[in-house]
């Protein structure tokens, strides 16, 4: 294990080493390790290439030493290029640092005495690579932070779960959830799973892409967390599965259109909840799986007359979305995400949410203003590439026939022609690169129903003909 720090933090940093080393880890410190007559740059170039873990200690000069900053660069990418661990380490009174905004830190700041030895014991645990006991509180709110846009590929295959997301004032819940689950046999992960040194954002992005389901805790907390907002935007946008759960307030406006388990007094999934996540669970033997297509949960609630008896208190979803979020997203070229909002901002404006898309009828009462800021902000982030002005630049609507969908869909290159068939979402915007493709007004949630198609044609028409009935896309 390779230590880097800077000299203002020397005398902290042996410390840690000798802790470290007392609890059976392997250390590289170059006060102890180097010696007379060693060439300081290859060995410790050596000694970062034959570590599996890197520590960064932070403290409050750090990032202005130009040693440390090299040393940190160094790791970096010993981190990204041979898998090494890199685990930021904040001492003294350090500010949470712009270059650990992607990994789970640990904080010793101001810890002495027995709470040192505890925290250094529990991280030589980790460098030993026994299980991390899980605590089921992170030690911050992790995405609220800088998000700086992970595209890394995945290295190894991400295992399936149910991934389950909630704010940190339901983490009580979550974590009791994920329990449960685990007893059921079904595996679940979420955040308390996370350790010192994970890269968060590519580790919670690949853990979604891969759900068996999302499983998203509604709460008033959990509707103002962008780390939530985020995670439900990632699932819909690799077209997963929702198993929502109320805990208090209103539901999601982001799953309105979704069935969702009422845990408003608290009970966990019961064994109907259960064997609906079991048909999810390719490993779940005996029990009845739906044919390929089918949906899984049950219908939205303007689907079916009846439903699953906890849904018939369903309050009602006010409208709580802000543009605020949409320039957010689109300022970190998060598209995809953004596309999303859009169409959610839309059925919001209306009272459509319950539903998941738009009548004739609901176009004409759409908001001139909302529709000006939508399209303003589309153009302004991508350089006049998408909007729905620049999508008018391609192909303006007709008569507002299904032939008319069809022929804006090949313009905004939703389709290569008009016998090409459109694949799910997840695979529908990888071919987002042409002019005026976004907003698609798509919704993934309804995707697996039957009559999806249906539903997007009559939104998109309904949201275009508004345009050109304002004049909005001449």
């Amino acid at each position: 294990m390779f230590i880097s720090y800077a000299e203002a933090d020397a005398d902290w940093a042996a410390l840690l080493a000798d802790r470290l080393r007392s609890d059976g880890v392997r250390v590289f410190f170059d006060r102890c390790s180097l010696r007379p007559g060693d060439v300081v740059v290859h060995q410790l170039e050596a000694a970062m290439r034959g570590s599996r873990h890197g520590i960064q200690i932070v403290g409050p000069l750090t990032m202005t030493e130009a040693w440390a900053r090299q040393e940190y660069a160094a790791l970096v990418q010993a981190s990204t290029g041979h898998g090494m661990r890199l685990i930021p380490v904040l001492c003294g009174d350090a500010d949470i640092p712009p270059f650990a905004a992607t990994r789970v830190w640990m904080d010793f700041r101001k810890l002495s005495g027995d709470a040192f030895n505890e925290k250094a014991a529990e991280l030589a645990r980790v460098l030993r690579g026994e299980e991390r006991v899980r605590t089921g509180h992170p030690e911050r709110e992790l995405l609220d932070l800088v998000r700086p846009p992970s595209r890394r590929s995945p290295t190894e295959p991400t295992p399936a779960s149910f991934v389950v997301c909630y704010a940190r004032a339901d983490a009580g819940y979550g974590e009791g959830l994920v329990d449960h689950l685990a007893r059921a046999d079904l595996p679940a992960w979420s955040l308390g799973d996370l350790t010192w040194g994970d890269d968060y954002l590519w580790t919670i992005r690949q853990r979604l892409r891969h759900a068996l389901a999302v499983v998203v805790l509604m709460s008033p907390e959990a509707e103002e967390s962008e780390d939530v907002t985020r995670e439900i935007l990632e699932g819909q946008r690799h077209s997963r599965e929702f198993f929502p759960i109320l805990l208090r307030g209103d539901r999601n406006y982001l799953l309105a259109s979704s069935w969702y388990f009422d845990a408003r007094n608290g009970q966990l999934p019961g064994p109907e909840e259960l064997r609906l996540l079991r048909r999810l669970h390719p490993r779940s033997a005996g029990v009845d799986r739906s044919p390929v297509g089918a949906p899984v949960m049950p219908p939205p609630p303007a689907a079916r007359a009846r439903g699953p008896a906890r849904a018939a208190l369903a309050p009602a979803v006010r409208g709580r979305t802000s543009l605020s979020r949409l320039e957010a997203l689109l300022a970190e070229r998060e598209f995809e995400h953004a596309d999303l909002l859009t169409t959610t901002l839309l059925l919001e404006s209306v009272g459509r949410l319950d539903t998941g898309w738009l009548r004739r009828a609901d176009g004409r009462r759409l908001p001139d203003a909302l529709l000006s800021e939508i399209d303003g902000l589309w153009a302004r982030f991508s350089d006049e590439t998408h909007g729905f002005r620049a999508q008018a630049r391609r192909a303006l609507l007709g008569g507002g026939r299904h032939a008319d969908f069809m022929a804006l869909s090949v313009a905004y290159g939703w389709r290569g022609s008009a016998a090409d068939a459109v694949p799910t979402y997840q695979d529908f915007v990888r071919r987002s690169g042409g002019h005026g493709f976004f907003p698609t007004l798509r919704n993934p949630q309804s995707e697996r129903y039957v009559d999806w198609y249906d539903q997007w044609t009559e939104t998109v028409l309904a949201v275009h003909l508004r345009l050109r009935e304002e004049g909005r896309v001449r």
